[in-house]
Parts: C-alpha cells; structure tokens; sequence
C-alpha cells in the first residue's frame, strides 16, 4: 500500500500553498504558476 501511496508523488513538481499566493514549480521550466490564494468561507445565517 505504501508503494501505492508514494507512487502518487513526484521529483519533478512542487506545489507551495503556504504563501499570499499559490506557487507550483516544474523541475526544468521554473515556477510555472503564481496566482493569488483564495479561501472562501460560507457562513449561513443558522450558523
């Protein structure tokens, strides 16, 4: 199963969501987007 899971993964891509914006870099090409990060939260009036 962990062969499995780690086959999902790559050496050649890295995603970064820990910054204003959204990073995803490709080995070979550089930062291939750079987009502001978003989050939405919906809030009903119920609570």
């Amino acid at each position: 199963m962990l062969k499995k899971f780690r086959g999902m993964f790559s050496n050649d891509l890295s995603i970064d969501l820990g910054t204003a914006n959204t990073l995803i870099y490709v080995k070979g090409q550089g930062i291939v987007l750079n987009e502001p990060s978003v989050v939405a939260i919906r809030q009903d009036r119920a609570g």
